[in-house]
């Protein structure tokens, strides 16, 4: 081998070296420091820098093959097609998927005129595209969360209220059962003269009527027989007896 030999082999090494390094530090940030953290999906890691890795690898050795950016696209589309068919990826892991495989050809194969600025400025184009996408999509994220928070706090003090009323409600049926199995009704025959409050729209005045002529709280009444040529009629008066608690002798 040729001097001339030696020293471009060492120029390729080295410059693939320092290309190999730039792109190992851009997919730390995109991935490490933007995926992770805006994600928080640590199973992909691995996946996306191995992946990233091999490509700029392959594209770097290919990369005086005159095939150049139409292999790059070439793997770009490949690996489109296989999109891991192992398991379904969402959108936006998709979305990163591409740009580290897209990242990884760029700094392999893209000759700058200046290729310090060059290559800084292109990733940072992407760094700051993905930023700034996580960071405007991670605000409203937020606010439809805390909507949907206040919604369900909203809904949960509704359904706190109808249950409440639902147990007034049942504790109140209780305690009317209670006290018909405790204190039955009793039922008392009647024979009254003031067939005026015998209309259904006086009954309780017909019930206060009753009670202060029998001396029985009247619960319910019930009319048997009308007797207009009398003038008078028949009535079951429905009572219930009330229990008077003993008194404590202190």
């Amino acid at each position: 081998m040729t001097t001339e030999t030696l020293t471009a082999a060492n120029e390729f090494v080295i410059e693939a070296l320092i290309r190999l390094a730039i792109n190992i530090a851009v997919l730390f940030i995109i991935i490490k420091l933007l995926y992770n953290r805006y994600s928080n999906k640590k199973g992909n890691l691995f996946a996306f820098f191995l992946m990233g890795t091999m490509i700029f690898l392959l594209c770097i050795v290919l990369k005086d093959v005159e095939l150049q950016m139409g292999m790059a696209l070439g793997l770009f589309a490949i690996f489109s097609i296989i999109r891991y068919r192992t398991r379904n990826m969402t959108i936006k892991d998709m979305a990163y998927l591409f740009t580290v495989i897209g990242i990884s050809a760029l700094n392999a194969l893209l000759d700058y005129p200046n290729p310090v600025r060059g290559t800084i400025l292109v990733n940072l184009i992407v760094i700051l595209t993905i930023f700034l996408l996580e960071i405007s999509f991670k605000k409203e994220e937020k606010k439809k969360a805390i909507k949907e928070v206040v919604v369900k706090q909203e809904l949960t003090a509704e359904e706190l209220e109808k249950k409440a009323a639902k147990k007034e409600k049942k504790a109140a049926k209780k305690e009317k059962e209670m006290l018909k199995k405790e204190n039955p009704l009793k039922k008392h025959q009647i024979l009254y003269d003031n067939l005026t409050l015998l209309n259904p729209d006086k009954m309780d005045e017909l019930k206060t009527d009753v009670s202060s002529r029998v001396g029985i709280k009247a619960v319910k009444i019930r009319i048997r027989k009308i007797n207009l040529v009398a003038g008078n009629a028949e009535l079951d008066v429905f009572y219930r007896v009330e229990k008077i608690k003993p008194a404590l002798i202190s």
